[in-house]
């Protein structure tokens, strides 16, 4: 019975292992992003994203919880550099929105949902990836604290912890099998 028991936990405990190579074998759909803030009733975003084309970095647009496409929203040129480009809009309303921006090139850098408050405490959101709509759902998230890692970063986290498991269940199959001296 205790064997039993013991290749039961092992086919748990590999299965668990097995999760996080699972997760990290799903391809990532974009590895760029926005990231949106807002501050009072200032919407800014910011993205890495896109290359400078004829002279520009790209357009942001922001829309309202009416609107739903690029061209219905209030559009700002992005500004920066190589390594970041911004936009911001004032005076911004109460309520959901959603931010787009689309690069030079005509590639979309990403889309996020902001909700802006009344009051003035600061709002800082999570990095997105792009989508095909803007978002309408709830907007729960981990605030700002979660990241984006690569395939092998995940793969090697995955064989860690599985090594990990693998020992444990070595070291408690070895303890289990020594004769006890009374």
């Amino acid at each position: 019975m205790r064997n039993t028991s013991l290749f039961r936990s092992g086919l748990t405990v590999a299965a668990a292992s097995a999760l996080p190579l699972f997760a990290a074998a799903v391809p990532a759909t974009a590895q760029t992003g926005i990231s949106v803030s807002t501050t009072g009733s200032t919407v800014s975003v910011t993205t890495s994203a896109c290359t400078r084309s004829n002279g520009s970095w790209g357009t942001a647009s922001l829309l309202n919880s009416r609107q739903s496409n690029f061209s219905q929203g209030r559009r700002v040129s992005l500004t920066g550099t190589e390594a970041l480009q911004s936009a911001a809009w004032s005076d911004v309303s109460s309520g959901t929105h959603t931010v787009i921006v689309i690069c030079s090139d005509g590639t979309r850098a990403g889309t996020q949902a902001v909700i802006v408050s009344p009051t003035a405490r600061p709002t800082i959101s999570a990095t997105t990836t792009a989508s095909a709509t803007p978002s309408r759902g709830v907007m729960g998230g981990v605030g700002g604290s979660s990241r984006d890692y690569g395939t092998l970063t995940m793969v090697g986290g995955g064989v860690l912890v599985g090594a990990g498991v693998a020992g444990t269940a070595w070291y408690l199959r070895r303890r289990s099998s020594r004769p006890r001296h009374l």
